[in-house]
């Protein structure tokens, strides 16, 4: 059975456990590897649908910037 405090794509964050890291960015698609190189996580591309998302593996939260995003024609 899977522990629902730590998987699924909404991930809950446990203090002390989980990173909480919130980064800005300018697009509504972001890639999150995890950082650290080879101890991070496989590349994995996210999109932004209102104004934020975390990432399933390593629970980084992307915020889109303030008046970011608006792709006209994209």
């Amino acid at each position: 059975m899977r522990d629902q405090r730590q998987t699924g794509y909404t991930p809950v964050l446990l203090p002390g456990v989980t990173p909480e890291e919130t980064i800005t960015v300018q697009e509504r698609k972001v890639g999150c590897d995890g950082g650290g190189g080879a101890l991070g996580h496989p590349l994995v591309y996210l999109r932004i649908v209102d104004q934020q998302v975390t990432c399933p593996y390593c629970s980084r939260t992307f915020v889109l910037a303030e008046g970011a995003g608006d792709e006209h024609g994209h």
